[in-house]
């Protein structure tokens, strides 16, 4: 009897949601991860273990590793079965890797199903990840789509518990994903609002900045709820007038992932909040090495808010407190300062 053949499956960029992905993929699939530095791959081959991004935690005997790109997108064309290709990378990367990729498709590679893990809007043209590769693709005879929600790459490379989105206008590609990731540990779900997931998995880095802020000032569980609850609002009215659908916003890429990125101490963005509210400045921040993707993407989500007329009192604050030189107790003071309105 004829056994189908388990999807190949290759992450690029051995980051620490890179590496937790693969891991969790090796489940259902042969997985390779890639990296761009050699040693990096060389050292997790034979060790198993991702020490600069996950330290202590042993990676599944399964997982094969590469440094070589051609070797890494080989694995996944279509002459050997079902195959998925994850962009691990960050966003400031995201061009570049589908540039490299484009060339090879151009060369005659046949990959058909692409998937990125990357949130935020990029800090100079404001677009989102689906509208860079889509700029640096030709995505016609592609299936591509995001993978979000709610996680933070150690839990999962844990094997702990978490549920997440697949969004595409391609029902095959939502599919195989599910096909790929869905286990007793990891729950998948579909959606074809690829809008409206993108714009929640940007947007709760912002706001999950603005809750570390009034954490950081003492404001209370009060002031967080409000935070949370009017953040969600502010993401939403946002997501619509892109065209996403509202009650994506309800669901695990908008609350889900807003509420873990607010209040998880594993937040880079709630953490960089914290600090900024303790009085110290983003500049001194991110020269210790500290990351945050809402700090480089909430001046590109207000711009493009703007010129779109809707209104962002949250992201406004979180702009004046980080860039603007207002004081974060000035930026809470103006926040409820505001006028009166309906919910």
């Amino acid at each position: 009897m004829h056994t189908p053949l388990r999807p190949h499956v290759t992450v690029l960029g051995a980051g620490a949601w890179g590496t937790a992905i693969a891991a969790a993929a090796c489940r259902h699939a042969e997985v390779i991860l890639w990296g761009r530095r050699p040693s990096v791959i060389t050292a997790m081959a034979q060790t198993r273990i991702n020490s600069e991004h996950l330290p202590g935690i042993e990676l599944p005997s399964a997982l094969q590793y590469s440094s070589d790109f051609h070797q890494a997108l080989e694995h996944v064309s279509q002459h050997q079965g079902p195959g998925l290709l994850v962009l691990g990378t960050p966003m400031v990367g995201l061009p570049e890797i589908c540039e490299l990729i484009q060339q090879r498709l151009s060369a005659g590679l046949n990959i058909t199903d692409i998937v990125w893990l990357c949130k935020g809007l990029t800090a100079d043209s404001g677009k989102l990840p689906h509208e860079l590769v889509a700029a640096s693709m030709n995505t016609r005879e592609l299936a591509t789509g995001v993978l979000s929600g709610p996680s933070f790459a150690k839990e999962v490379a844990l094997g702990l518990p978490v549920a997440l989105t697949v969004a595409s206008d391609s029902p095959s590609l939502r599919a195989l994903v599910t096909s790929v990731f869905h286990s007793e540990h990891m729950r998948i779900y579909s959606s074809s609002d690829l809008m409206g997931v993108e714009v929640g998995g940007a947007l709760k880095n912002v706001m999950a900045i603005a809750c570390g802020i009034s954490d950081g000032l003492g404001l209370g569980n009060n002031a967080r709820a409000a935070l949370i609850t009017r953040g969600l609002a502010e993401m939403t009215r946002f997501g619509v007038a892109l065209g996403a659908l509202p009650g994506t916003f309800s669901g695990l890429t908008g609350l889900g992932d807003l509420v873990l990125t607010a209040t998880g101490d594993l937040s880079r963005n709630r953490q960089v909040g914290l600090r900024v509210g303790q009085g110290e400045s983003l500049v001194d921040i991110l020269a210790g090495g500290m990351t945050a993707e809402g700090a480089r993407c909430a001046q590109a989500v207000l711009a493009r808010a703007r010129a779109m007329n809707v209104p962002m009192p949250i992201t406004e604050a979180v702009c004046d407190t980080l860039f603007g030189g207002v004081t974060a107790a000035h930026a809470v003071h103006r926040l409820m300062a505001r006028s009166a309105t309906e919910e």
